[in-house]
């Protein structure tokens, strides 16, 4: 019997790809929300965001995750509604509710952070550095901000 997760369909891909496509100009009229590592584990620990950690069960077994985060994965098998539906499901249905995505490098976490955008979420933060580090800086782990062992992924 194989464990591997089910591709998404050709609908969520396009679905994805369409909200990834929008026209620069409206991106540009939408102020992109930001976090550092340490001011989204703060916010985290203080209850004020809801961390949401959206790399692979593979990457959260590799690195461990923040503390406080809720894992779920972008590439969803159900594709970017049935992510979407996850991250409301946690926010209790709320899409005010402020939110604080990581990946590994920022790049996904963007993705997302522009779906749930699309899709009516209003206060959703990028930690554009991720937990590896890119251009924006070291990253959460480089950081030495703490980390949990993922023993359930």
């Amino acid at each position: 019997m194989s464990s591997a997760v089910p591709l998404p369909t050709r609908r969520s891909f396009l679905c994805a790809a369409a909200v990834l496509l929008l026209p620069l100009p409206a991106l540009a009229q939408e102020a992109v929300l930001e976090l550092t590592p340490a001011e989204a584990g703060a916010r985290a620990k203080a209850g004020e965001v809801t961390l949401i950690d959206v790399r692979t069960p593979e990457e959260w077994r590799e690195t461990g995750v923040a503390p406080n985060a809720t894992r779920i994965n972008l590439y969803h098998p159900e594709g970017p509604e049935g992510f979407a539906r996850e991250v409301l499901k946690r926010v209790g249905g709320n899409r005010n509710a402020p939110i604080a995505l990581v990946c590994r490098t920022g790049n996904r976490s963007g993705q997302a952070q522009r779906i749930l955008g699309a899709l009516g979420f209003s206060r959703v933060y990028n930690v554009r550095e991720g937990m590896s580090g890119s251009t924006s800086g070291p990253g959460w782990i480089a950081r030495g901000l703490p980390v949990e062992a993922c023993k359930s992924c």
